[in-house]
């Protein structure tokens, strides 16, 4: 097995168990290999630090799998890994639809399982991962028997690894549509076509926490995908939701979403940029009770951050322009390279700007079914404010 000695220079992310180490922390690479390959982690003065897969070509060269030297990396430690994973989540009274793996966070880098109830979907989203596609396919077809498993590996981040973008069924029968429970609302998912792996887990306790927002409530919601958020709304008392999303697909399977809770009556979903829904009810002096942004990321690498931040902030901005005063904003950013300090500072520009004041209801971040790894900064991505509006 070949051994990766770490530069001395370098800063001790990785032994306080951060699982990636990058190019430019390395010193010399000693044995041979083939990209993928599991080797062994050293610093430089040969103390082992843990063992995992490389890929020369990626900036992340080494994502670390185990920190036992004795542990082997096969069919019995992904087993170990996803049982553990799945016990942490029903401990936490996960069940039905949620997601299984999120990489670092369940110790299995760059890899993602989600369950649709008994549909499961993966991404395997580094070289050495997708080697052990296989073996997790196997895995995950003892333990829960599902119908079927699908892949989503159509995310642009593989090609970094030098890996093609594909998707389609890895074991028996997936449906165009699924239908899974969330706090209390039945939804249809669309694993096949959908965005991501289909659905959107992290914001489902985010969900729950708007109920006393929305009571008798008029609301507006942007970047609604397929609906989520908007039936949230309704489901806990608001008398009226206009929700916006740029997918045609999107909006008709919310609709979809709609009818079958029974909310028809309440939502309305309509095709329209975000962007320009919000500058035509400026125009036009329409007025919501709530608003709801819940953004895919603008920000996907450092390269974006400066547009991404303009972008945030115009969205913010406008929503608090057309809130009735005292008015709710709800607002949501999953771009890692927006951390919290800078999208605190984003909204406090906006409510300058909109000549407003804040008050702080509520800051969340992802349900517990995607962990933080308090040694891995890049575990923790999502943020979440519930704000009032105050003219």
């Amino acid at each position: 097995m070949a051994k990766v000695i770490l530069t001395h220079q370098r800063r001790k992310r990785i032994e306080k168990g951060h699982p990636w180490v990058y190019k430019t922390e390395i010193e010399k690479i000693e044995g041979d290999f083939n990209p993928g390959d599991i080797v062994e982690v050293y610093d430089h003065k040969g103390k082992f630090i843990g063992k995992g897969y490389i890929n020369p070509i990626s900036q992340i060269t080494v994502r670390i799998l185990t920190r036992n030297r004795d542990e082997a990396i096969d069919r019995n430690f992904f087993k170990n890994r996803i049982m553990t994973a799945f016990e942490y989540r029903q401990r936490l009274g996960f069940n039905g639809s949620f997601r299984l793996i999120y990489g670092e966070a369940d110790f299995l880098p760059a890899l993602i399982v989600d369950k649709f109830e008994d549909v499961f979907v993966i991404q395997t989203l580094a070289l050495g991962m997708d080697r052990f596609k296989s073996v997790i396919v196997d895995v995950l077809r003892e333990i829960f028997e599902p119908r079927g498993i699908y892949e989503r590996n159509d995310a642009p981040v593989r090609e970094l690894e030098g890996l093609p973008l594909v998707r389609g069924s890895l074991y028996g029968h997936v449906p165009d549509k699924i239908l899974i429970e969330e706090n209390g609302l039945k939804l249809y998912v669309d694993v096949i076509n959908g965005q991501k792996t289909g659905y959107f887990f992290d914001q489902k306790e985010n969900r729950l926490a708007i109920k006393p927002l929305v009571k008798d409530a008029e609301v507006l919601e942007c970047f609604c995908y397929t609906g989520s958020f908007a039936l949230s709304a309704a489901r806990f008392g608001a008398k009226k939701v206009l929700a916006f999303d740029s997918s045609k697909e999107a909006v008709e399977l919310a609709r979809e979403n709609a009818a079958l809770n029974g909310l028809e009556g309440i939502c309305e979903f309509h095709e329209g940029n975000a962007f320009d829904v919000l500058r035509h009810f400026h125009k036009i002096g329409k007025k919501f009770d709530v608003v709801i942004l819940d953004p895919p990321a603008f920000a996907k690498n450092k390269q974006a951050l400066e547009g991404a931040i303009r972008g945030y902030k115009e969205i913010n901005l406008r929503s608090m322009k057309i809130l009735k005063p005292g008015g709710f904003l709800i607002t949501s950013s999953c771009s890692h390279h927006v951390d919290e300090d800078l999208f605190w500072e984003i909204i406090q520009s906006a409510a300058w700007d909109a000549r407003v004041n804040l008050r702080v209801i509520e800051t969340r971040t992802q349900a517990k079914d995607h962990p933080i790894l308090a040694a891995s900064e890049e575990t923790r991505y999502l943020k979440f404010f519930m704000l009032q509006v105050i003219k």
